[in-house]
């Protein structure tokens, strides 16, 4: 096979075997937790476990063996990067409309950032329990499977099944497909100055222009999308430092009349606060794509809640402090009919070099799309993997060691979705069915907590 990628397989015995590029097979003993635990050859009863695979299988196969063939390359700082890089994308460069026009008040609107910041944590700390206890790669479809989907408990498989439909043809691609329509957008906005909406035709050709790349990276070297992510990470807290050195600035020299507004206007309409909770949670959006690649994270039961613990602080506090920056140099009103917030305040700070912050923000669009397919095909292939796609999709290129068949079809997926000229119903569809998925990991945390009281909780 000219591409070289792994064959994972079943024999007539229900042992899970892998063929290489070659035609070698090679026994995987299966493990309810990991799914793979080590090589043994075909001549071998499943019980005679090799200590270390031959070198002639190396290619194909991790030395652990716990990892089903993908290589352990994330560490602490690139998980972090993976949590705060997805989770700083478009949103809160547009998002504190939605979030002002919710509240009503520059006080209101900083709380509902915080409380969206804090409802995230929770989530993410809930999830890095299942995530160091289940330590498979594919977030909420492994957690369904393994809560619900051993023994008697086979409603888990139907849950997993329909996550796993609903997130790899929906939910995902359309995820990855807005954050490259950002970009687009942003990119060609600057070459069609008289228009309100730059053209269609020229930012969707950006747009799968940008996915074309990105999927190339990502079926390239994960070390290569590691790095950008770090990259793009950096150049977006650059970007929200500005934000904040600046309105730091205007306090200090004592103009304060927008930001000491302070709960003047608040809004008591509940739909309306729940409007704002919607615009914030969708800017905090990512915080568990970490769980989708738990199988490449170093020393995950280490290393996830650190991330964890590091990464959404941290972007919690940039989203108030970018607000603060905001909304001491622009009026509420300013704010309600700026269709790019930070674009119009580098127009007001940074004179001649403001046309720096839609640089900014098409890279914070780029880390966050870059972030959103690396865990997109993690979820493919572990979906594959599981029985629940084709076993194709189940397939890794040996010498890159990444799931590339499950790339290229999230990457055909994703180009479809944007043939639609209004994506909002989708995006409305997409946060509804999310947080469902969100909902059915925590009863499957609890669940556990009842049903396996013994199971290993490294962190808890």
């Amino acid at each position: 096979m000219g591409i070289g990628c792994e064959i994972l397989g079943n024999n007539q015995n229900g042992q899970s075997t892998k063929e290489n590029n070659n035609g070698d097979f090679s026994w995987m003993s299966p493990n309810p937790v990991t799914g793979y635990t080590a090589s043994m050859p075909d001549n071998k009863a499943p019980s005679a476990v090799s200590e270390e695979p031959p070198e002639a299988a190396e290619e194909s196969l991790v030395k652990n063996g716990d990892s089903g063939g993908l290589k352990k390359s994330v560490g602490l700082v690139s998980g972090t990067a993976m949590i705060v890089g997805t989770m700083i994308g478009s949103g809160i460069f547009i998002s504190p409309k939605g979030v002002l026009e919710g509240t009503g008040s520059v006080g209101f609107s900083l709380i509902i950032w915080t409380a969206c910041g804090v409802l995230s944590t929770l989530g993410a700390l809930s999830y890095a329990e299942l995530g160091t206890s289940i330590p498979r790669s594919g977030g909420e479809h492994a957690y369904l499977m393994y809560a619900f989907g051993s023994g008697t408990r086979r409603i888990g498989t139907v849950l997993a099944f329909i996550y796993d439909w609903m997130g790899i043809f929906i939910l995902r691609p359309i995820m990855f497909s807005v954050m490259c329509l950002s970009l687009g957008t942003y990119t060609v906005k600057p070459f069609f100055p008289t228009c309100v909406e730059p053209p269609e035709m020229p930012v969707k050709l950006v747009t799968v222009l940008a996915m074309l790349l990105l999927a190339a990276i990502n079926i390239y070297s994960v070390k290569m999308a590691t790095s950008l992510q770090n990259i793009t990470t950096v150049t977006k807290l650059i970007a929200i430092m500005i934000v904040t050195i600046g309105g730091i600035y205007k306090i200090a020299s004592g103009q304060t009349q927008y930001i000491g507004e302070g709960f003047e206007d608040t809004r008591e309409d509940p739909s309306l606060i729940a409007i704002a909770f919607y615009n914030g949670l969708w800017a905090y959006d990512g915080w568990n794509n970490l769980n989708f690649i738990t199988e490449e994270l170093k020393q995950p039961e280490k290393n996830l809640p650190r991330a964890i613990m590091l990464g959404i602080p941290l972007t919690t506090v940039a989203y108030v402090l970018a607000n603060v920056g905001f909304m001491a140099v622009m009026s509420k009103e300013e704010i309600l009919i700026s269709r790019i917030v930070a674009v119009r305040w580098a127009g007001h700070m940074l004179g001649v070099m403001a046309w720096v912050m839609p640089v900014f923000v098409v890279l914070s669009c780029l880390g966050s799309a870059n972030g959103t397919i690396f865990a997109t095909g993690r979820l493919c292939y572990a979906s594959a993997r599981d029985g629940h796609f084709p076993s194709i999709l189940s397939y890794i290129q040996v010498k890159r060691r990444t799931p590339m068949p499950s790339i290229l079809f999230t990457l055909i997926i994703s180009i479809l979705t944007i043939i639609p000229s209004d994506l909002s119903t989708l995006i409305d569809f997409y946060s509804f069915c999310m947080w469902l998925s969100y909902g059915a990991t925590m009863v499957a945390l609890l669940y556990l907590r009842y049903k396996e009281p013994n199971l290993h909780r490294p962190y808890k």
